[in-house]
């Protein structure tokens, strides 16, 4: 009601999983990210069995691909898997001169995220 004090707020727990947010920068003075990937993922035994995650940097906005997560769910967590699961991030990415380089960075960030949450 009008002229109440909010005292608490109750939020769910989080996923199970670990998180981790990675931005690429050009220099540390600036803000806007070349690249970035967000993640929830949680790794049992070695195994995939969950991943929620996020990228920005390189499209008009941040976006999340329901293919990608897919892709890396029951999968163990090795290199190959986190490099077929890119290979399905990046089947439509097209540079326009400039930003050619944003692919291959975005490559290496992704993986590099997914190796941390793992553990690996």
């Amino acid at each position: 009601e009008p002229g109440d004090l909010i005292t608490a707020v109750t939020l769910p727990p989080p996923p199970p999983g670990r998180q981790t947010y990675r931005k690429v920068r050009d220099r540390a003075s600036y803000a806007f990210a070349l690249t970035s990937v967000a993640g929830i993922v949680n790794c049992d035994g070695g195994k995939i069995t969950d991943a929620a995650l996020a990228f920005g940097g390189v499209a008009p906005r941040p976006w999340r691909d329901a293919g990608v997560e897919k892709a890396l769910i029951g999968q163990n967590a090795t290199r190959e898997s986190f490099d077929a699961a890119a290979d399905v991030l990046l089947r439509d990415a097209e540079g326009h001169g400039g930003n050619d380089f944003k692919i291959p960075l975005l490559r290496r960030t992704f993986r590099a995220v997914l190796s941390e949450l793992c553990e690996v």
